[in-house]
């Protein structure tokens, strides 16, 4: 756990500039058994402190590895020194961002630190249970891995605090033999906010889904190849939060809208179905806690939820200090950086689109001729909105029944679009906790929400 020095140094402080200090430490653990073997056992640590200072229009920002008061002092220094050289070169001064409300913010986790002994013995445990269970597999891999961070946030003029984001995740390989001899796979991930003891107590409950990933492999090695063309779709939650993300989420951020995103010329005009609505929510989702929860950005701004698509209409983006004074919108809390060593970009957090009526069953019996998407492992976007999503798992439906599952294909379209053609959504969130955005710098992430059925152009053999 970081010790908590940096709020002495706030003295340090020149008055007339914004300044905000940050320490921060990341873990990292990583295990890879493949076929019974330990091909990965990676454990690391890296700590430091940053500063940034904002004068003029003008930005310094200095950084050490060191965690230490002396080093906290040199980087307010330095940064404070940056910022007034960058301020000689500023032609056009700008005031200083309104102060905001101050608060002393703490979140209710701190990280947890197992042997790697015990996270080791989990993963073989696992992986034997799969190697006893399942004969017809052709190979099978078990990733453990734990990203976590903790930062303490010193401002001059906004909220301190002292949080952390302990985050673990199990994912899960399995290969098999398709009925024409090529080898076919399926993967999923477990886990999410917290540790060892919040989400692997129980390894029953985790064989469960791993019997429900079996099945699903087996039913996609007798699978047939989809067929190409623009198609009535039933996107499931983790699809479909995919697609926010990628192809929506990064067109609102309030950097790629000044970027020449889709989302500036269409902000308070209707960009989807009335059906839909898009949050990305900072600590509390649907009454509950959400899966990443954030509750302080890098700015020392508290975060809160950002609404992005409300009803079908564009409404907000999502800021850090500097664009919210641009755009004269409030700032919720988007501004996070990775490493100690990175300075603060706009990101997601927990975006989600909201849920709305329709029971799943009666949107696959809606569905005369179409697909049930259930898996996407990667793909990519623009910031015009058009996207392209590899599909690793899913079904056709034929009046209104499921049928044979799908191989790997792919969906694309601009999702703007595709959003204007949703006809109906199911009734409850699934969340994907496992996701790393790498806008410029890596970021824990998640998305989620409800099935939806539109139309989409998938791929074909």
């Amino acid at each position: 756990m970081l010790e908590n020095f940096l709020l002495e140094q706030k003295t340090l402080f020149e008055s007339g500039v914004q300044t905000v200090l940050r320490g921060q430490e990341n873990r990292y653990r990583r295990i890879v058994i493949q076929n019974g073997n330990l091909v990965t056992n990676e454990r690391s640590e890296e700590s430091g402190i940053c500063a940034r200072v904002y004068k003029n229009g003008a930005y310094g920002f200095a950084s050490t590895a060191e965690y230490s008061k002396d080093a906290a002092a040199k980087v307010i220094k330095a940064a404070t020194d940056n910022s007034k050289y960058l301020d000689k070169f500023n032609s056009e001064k700008k005031q200083a961002y309104p102060s905001l409300v101050s608060a002393q913010i703490t979140s209710p986790r701190m990280i947890i630190d197992y042997e790697q002994k015990v996270l080791v013995e989990m993963v073989k445990e696992i992986d034997a249970h799969i190697e006893k269970t399942y004969k017809d597999l052709l190979s099978r891999t078990v990733v453990y891995r734990e990203d976590t961070m903790e930062k303490i946030i010193v401002t001059s003029d906004a909220a301190d605090g002292h949080v952390s984001y302990p985050r673990c995740t199990i994912y899960v390989i399995l290969n098999m033999t398709s009925k024409d001899g090529q080898p076919v796979e399926l993967h999923q991930a477990f886990g999410g906010f917290g540790h060892k003891e919040d989400n692997f107590n129980d390894l029953q409950a985790l064989y469960a889904k791993i019997d429900d990933l079996h099945k699903r492999l087996k039913d996609k090695a007798e699978g047939v190849y989809a067929s190409a063309g623009v198609k009535t779709v039933i996107l499931h939650p983790d699809v479909a939060g995919m697609i926010a993300h990628e192809a929506i989420g990064h067109t609102v951020e309030a950097d790629l809208v000044q970027g020449g995103s889709v989302a500036g010329p269409n902000l308070g005009k209707q960009v989807a179905s009335e059906l839909v609505s898009i949050v990305d929510y900072a600590n509390t989702a649907f009454g509950e806690r959400a899966p990443l929860p954030v509750y302080l950005d890098d700015e020392g701004v508290e975060a809160k939820d950002a609404v992005l698509i409300k009803d079908g209409i564009l409404t907000g983006y999502m800021h850090d200090r500097e664009s919210a004074e641009l755009y004269g919108a409030t700032p919720c809390g988007n501004a996070r950086g990775y490493n100690f060593s990175d300075e603060p970009l706009i990101r997601m957090r927990n975006t989600a689109v909201l849920p709305g009526k329709d029971k799943l069953e009666d949107m696959i019996a809606s569905v005369d001729d179409g697909y049930y998407l259930l898996n996407t492992n990667n793909g990519q976007a623009d910031l015009t909105g058009e996207f392209m999503f590899g599909i690793t798992g899913g079904y056709e439906i034929k009046n209104g029944k499921l049928g044979r599952a799908i191989l790997d294909t792919t969906v694309s379209g601009v999702a703007f679009d595709m959003l204007k053609t949703v006809e109906m959504v199911s009734d409850s969130v699934v969340w994907n906790t496992s996701g790393t955005c790498g806008k410029k710098q890596p970021m824990a992430v998640s998305m989620g929400g409800p099935a939806i059925k539109c139309k989409i152009s998938i791929g074909g053999r």
